[in-house]
């Protein structure tokens, strides 16, 4: 029989080799096809005499990259038709049988009464692991680049397919619920140490490795059948299980404040299912993935980080007339930490960079950043020591503004000052060739206005990064009135080659990420002078689902930054346009009391010394605030709904403004560029599966008590008339080819 998706070769040991491939794709991904395909291998070998074993493996660089998750959003729309036309208890039926399915498939590999063994030449995540695990034998080839795990809980979901019953099977249960529940893979070394595969062997070894464990009379009986089988860490109710499972849910409860029910699927799936026979407890964790499919959180979080993302990164906003271009060479203007860390980045993926800044000194300064970075990542194990000899080649660090002579794209990373920046504009068009793109990474600056100091407007785009650089994942491509297609393209290009995520926005003082993240500082502001105690502000705000808390963060940004930024938008749009009682707060803090952020150790927080203990609230805030609440009288929920739906109001601003055209870079660029609680799905994602009547509702109570900030826009109140989404009435673009 032949397939589509695999192919089946018996050899004349009788050891049938099935190699997954599916046509057309740079990489397998488990499909209905693929599902369906495997179900019908296992049949026709566990039937076949003449079929002794069967090695499975790939034609591709990796094993799998997981589930197609699009399968999943269909089952969705299936459940949602299904419910509408019969009811619930069907719609629920369909479901668990669907999900079921494949968990089904994977067991049958396991009690086939043949030996299986997975020879896994390269990446295998999600259910292209799960399908390893349900092997008799895991051989793996030797490669620094594998990762091997199961991720599922970063898109809001959990490894469905019996990665919850056979990972603590196999590794002890501490170790088992932190590959479950923080979801990063590991390399082959450390699955070894883990016993979670048998042996790494060099990748022209692998096949024929596979194969001798099977004439070796390799067992095909999973360890959890075996008569006698003990749990790694002993049983759930022993004197060990009560020492992982309660301290566990206290961490769980910690580090999720409960907004993820995945993650406490995952805490169920392994309690429950540890205590019951394997078939069972596959049973039970199909229950929960139902379960956990269903819920709003895993429908957003699938949209948001897994299919949005990827349609951002494969160019869904690149122009379509301009054809792809490629960035060798870049100059970034301005080594301080920013440029830098761009300068690096870049070096890293393999750019030629140009570090310059106003003097020698300087500019080395960019550079041994850049050295400081790589060291630091050898000395993890993340890179070789040879990676940093050629990073640094990569890069030329000068106070030479003729070394801009032979770039393809410029970026300018000086200070956020419009007279500083048109300076080095001037200075930089003496040397640019004709057909350079200009790009400069300010924050908050309109890039129209700072265009004007740019002789071919049509070449001027901003590129907004977001800081440490080195590890957010967000860019922010800022669109001037008379920025042309062809900056836009090679910007994305550029900003894909570098391997980030890229959002394009229209001009705006702010553009998307601060003027969002801008309003959640100032809500913390404003609870501190209310009265609010701190601790609460931090608390509650990360119980919303925010990484840090709004103080915590404006000493990151730099309260002296933050107030150069009041004072920039004062002169600018006048004394209206900022809050002058966070401005007095804000002079009291950086110039009498000194208390710049983090960068001096003091601001909001207290910070020791490196290696001496952890950041504590300054004890001085209270004599800062007006008055001091009673923490017990304050509604928690209602601190919470403040911090999100300040976030959420500001970004639907941005698109009747007209700065957002696309939901899904709001969303994405939400929780990449500032944390907006991933399980919402994003800003706008927020307001959808509230609802935008229900959501314009809860902002009308807040504007009634805390004033015009929570004011939904006409643009919101319209939609709730109409009982209109984001990603109905703005429905995204397909992505390009």
């Amino acid at each position: 029989m032949s397939y589509k998706n695999f192919r089946v070769e018996t050899d004349s040991d009788g050891i049938a080799l099935v190699t997954w491939d599916i046509p057309g794709r740079s990489m397998n991904v488990l499909d209905e096809t693929s599902t369906n395909e495997l179900d019908a291998i296992v049949k026709a070998t566990t039937a076949d005499a003449a079929v002794k074993g069967v090695v499975i493996t790939s034609a591709k660089e990796a094993f799998c990259a997981g589930a197609d998750l699009s399968m999943l959003e269909g089952m969705n729309q299936a459940y949602a038709k299904l419910f509408k036309e019969q009811g619930e208890t069907a719609a629920n039926q369909m479901l668990f049988d669907q999900s079921r399915r494949f968990s089904q498939v994977l067991r049958s590999i396991e009690t086939s009464g043949k030996p299986w063994a997975a020879a896994i030449n390269g990446l295998a995540l999600g259910g292209g692991f799960e399908i390893t695990l349900c092997c008799h034998y895991r051989v793996a080839a030797e490669n620094p680049k594998t990762r091997l795990g199961l991720p599922e809980v970063k898109v809001g979901l959990f490894p469905g397919a019996g990665g919850t019953q056979r990972v603590p099977r196999l590794v002890p249960p501490q170790d088992a619920m932190t590959i479950l529940l923080k979801g990063d893979p590991v390399t082959v070394e450390k699955a070894k140490a883990l016993n979670l595969i048998h042996a790494i062997v060099p990748a022209a070894d692998l096949i024929k490795a596979a194969k001798d464990w099977i004439k070796g009379g390799g067992k095909a009986v999973a360890p959890w059948d075996e008569k006698g089988f003990m749990l790694p860490g002993g049983p759930v109710f022993s004197k060990a299980g009560m020492m992982m499972f309660p301290a566990g849910n206290a961490i769980y409860r910690r580090e999720t404040y409960d907004n993820y029910p995945a993650a406490r699927a995952i805490m169920s799936c392994v309690y429950e299912g540890l205590q019951l026979p394997i078939d069972a407890a596959l049973r039970v964790e199909s229950r929960y993935f139902t379960s956990v499919l269903r819920s709003k959180e895993a429908a957003a979080m699938i949209r948001s980080l897994f299919l949005s993302m990827q349609e951002l990164n494969k160019g869904a906003r690149r122009p379509k007339n301009v054809p792809p271009t490629k960035v060798k060479k870049i100059a970034v203007i301005g080594a301080g930490f920013m440029g830098a860390s761009v300068g690096y980045v870049s070096a890293r993926a393999g750019l030629d960079v140009v570090l310059i800044d106003r003097d020698q000194e300087s500019a080395d300064k960019g550079k041994a950043h850049a050295q400081k970075v790589i060291e630091e990542q050898i000395k993890k194990g993340r890179a070789k020591p040879g990676d940093a000899e050629a990073l640094l080649a990569r890069i030329t660090a000068t106070a030479d503004y003729a070394a801009l002579r032979d770039v393809d794209l410029v970026i300018e990373a000086v200070f956020e000052d419009r007279k500083v920046k048109a300076e080095t504009f001037a200075k930089a068009q003496e040397y640019l060739k004709p057909d350079v793109i200009f790009a400069s990474n300010t924050s908050t600056l309109p890039i129209t206005s700072l265009a004007e100091s740019f002789k071919d407007q049509g070449k001027f785009v901003g590129i907004h990064f977001f800081s440490p650089v080195e590890k957010m994942m967000l860019v922010e491509i800022i669109l001037g009135k008379n920025t042309g297609d062809v900056a836009l393209a090679t910007a994305l290009d550029y900003v894909r080659q570098i391997g980030k995520t890229p959002i394009v926005v229209n001009d705006s003082r702010g553009f998307f990420a601060n003027r969002c993240v801008g309003r959640y500082v100032a809500e913390g502001n404003e609870m501190f002078l209310e009265g609010v105690p701190p601790a609460m502000i931090e608390n509650c705000a990360k119980m919303a689902g925010m990484p840090v808390g709004p103080l915590s963060l404006s000493d990151e940004v730099a309260l002296d930054l933050g107030l150069k930024i009041m004072k920039a938008t004062e002169a600018d749009l006048g004394p209206n346009a900022i809050n002058p009682d966070q401005k007095k707060l804000m002079v009291e803090m950086v110039e009498k009391q000194g208390r710049l952020g983090r960068k001096n150790s003091k601001g909001f927080y207290d910070y020791p010394e490196k290696g001496k203990g952890q950041k504590s609230l300054w004890p001085g805030l209270s004599a800062l605030q007006p008055k001091q609440l009673d923490p017990d009288t304050l509604d928690v929920e209602e601190l919470k709904q403040r911090f999100l739906v300040v976030q959420a109001v500001e970004a639907a601003r941005t698109v009747e403004d007209h700065v957002i055209t696309d939901p899904r870079e709001a969303d994405v660029g939400s929780i990449l560029g500032f944390g907006f609680a991933p399980f919402t799905g994003g800003t706008l994602s927020y307001i959808d599966f509230m609802g935008t009547k229900k959501f314009v509702e809860l902002c009308h109570k807040l504007e009634a008590k805390y004033g015009s900030r929570f004011t939904p826009p006409k643009l919101l109140e319209e939609m709730a008339a109409k009982g209109e989404t984001f990603y109905g009435r703005f429905a995204p673009k397909k992505a390009a080819a």
